[in-house]
């Protein structure tokens, strides 16, 4: 698969690539030479249904330092688990199902600081974790700046851990173990990037 940079605002998904991989469909194309990143943030920000847009460039990486030097930067991880009976757990936040994850603490390595959120909102022991999915990136405003939201994701598993507790703290209402047949339920109801990220499971 083609290296690209996925960047999520809102319910926008703008994709930097060099080739445009054969698996995204129904996208609208924009040109490098055209792109300005404060306007296209601006538009996306009204936008309120589902929509990708691509940039295809030889250069998308440059492009891409260049608009992370605009905005802070903000590291965090989080987790796709996984149980003995093939469920994935997922929370309840914000009126949305969502993945655990959090920020990043000082000096904190991102596979243990993944792990360490997942057992905080979640209130189970993680026993394995696996291969990193990816690292997505999530545009939002905090204080009238905008912020970059780069978030590492790894595969996770545990066993026997039944009695969730979601973290109230953190505005998680419910945690649960979800089967591939539930999924639909959370797709329904949740960000574009948990959307991108489950669709390998189902």
């Amino acid at each position: 698969m083609p290296q690209i940079y996925k960047i999520y605002i809102n319910e926008i998904v703008l994709i930097l690539t060099h080739t445009i991989p054969s698996d995204i469909e129904d996208y609208q194309e924009v040109k490098s030479s055209d792109f300005r990143f404060s306007e296209f943030y601006e538009h996306a920000k009204q936008m309120n249904r589902p929509k990708i847009f691509v940039i295809r460039s030889r250069e998308f990486k440059s492009l891409f330092r260049n608009m992370k030097r605009s905005m802070q930067l903000i590291k965090a991880a989080g987790g796709l688990v996984k149980n003995e009976e093939e469920k994935y757990l997922f929370i309840f936040r914000n009126g949305k199902w969502d993945l655990p994850k959090g920020k990043i603490e000082e000096g904190e390595k991102t596979r243990l600081a993944a792990i360490r959120e997942v057992e905080e909102e979640c209130g189970i022991r993680i026993q394995k974790s696996g291969k990193k999915i990816c690292n997505t990136y999530h545009i939002y405003e905090f204080n009238n700046e905008r912020v970059l939201k780069k978030t590492s994701w790894y595969k996770m598993k545990t066993e026997n851990q039944n009695e969730l507790i979601p973290q109230l703290e953190e505005g998680i209402t419910d945690v649960r173990w979800l089967g591939p047949g539930d999924l639909m339920m959370v797709k329904q109801n949740t960000y574009p990037l948990v959307r991108d990220l489950i669709s390998p499971i189902g």
